[in-house]
């Protein structure tokens, strides 16, 4: 991926971005992983903070209900919580209010500026993240979800600072770990790539975020893309 702005919804505000075209072939890929089986459940994460796992799953999830799939985005980072801005919307109902019973799941649902595209905020940050999303609750939630949804995207916290990812992990078909391109050391990565493993959940891809494609050797990349380009 090229590198986005934060909280920016590229490939809604400006379809004809790179980034834009980016998220799109990754959508593709995503589809013909399993063609057979099909996605319906992906969760988003990283190794450590500030890698864009959010930035991602929130493209992505728009690119998603731009084919007519219809897609909620449920931000499962109840420590930092960051999608709810990416939607500019308030985060005072969310995840934390459905898993502690204040609001039924239906109260928490919000539309957004793409069609197709429903959200779950987190909600209020709780003083037990991980015991909330290892609840009974939390796999209901997902099941009422698969009812209503083609696709659902979670947004996980980094997998080394917590296990919240690791917990969340095996209720989905698989895992997207997202990559700081040259941020994150490779034994960094390895080593979050097997905690990921070893939950027995398969992981889909690895996005190699924050990639400067206008270095030398891949400008004929960014050329072709780009809206400047005269092809």
């Amino acid at each position: 991926m090229a590198k986005a702005f934060s909280h920016t919804l590229v490939v809604h505000d400006d379809p004809k971005a790179i980034s834009s075209e980016a998220f799109r072939t990754l959508r593709t890929n995503l589809k013909y992983i399993s063609p057979d089986a099909g996605l319906r459940t992906i969760l988003f994460t990283s190794a450590g903070q500030g890698e864009g796992k959010s930035t991602v799953s929130a493209n992505l999830a728009a690119s998603m209900a731009q084919t007519g799939n219809r897609v909620i985005l449920v931000d499962c980072d109840l420590r930092k919580p960051v999608v709810h801005r990416f939607f500019n919307a308030h985060n005072s109902v969310g995840l934390t209010s459905i898993l502690t019973g204040q609001v039924q799941l239906t109260e928490a649902i919000r539309k957004t500026k793409c069609e197709g595209l429903d959200i779950i905020t987190s909600g209020p940050i709780p003083p037990n993240p991980a015991e909330l999303l290892q609840s009974k609750a939390m796999q209901t939630i997902l099941e009422q979800l698969q009812a209503h949804y083609d696709m659902i995207v979670l947004d996980a916290p980094p997998v080394l600072p917590v296990a919240d990812a690791l917990i969340l992990a095996p209720y989905t078909d698989g895992v997207v770990f997202v990559v700081a391109a040259q941020e994150v050391p490779k034994d960094i990565a390895l080593r979050a790539k097997q905690l990921i493993e070893n939950t027995n959940t398969k992981i889909l891809g690895v996005v190699l975020n924050r990639v400067n494609l206008a270095r030398e050797g891949e400008q004929y990349y960014y050329n072709y893309y780009s809206s400047e380009s005269k092809d």
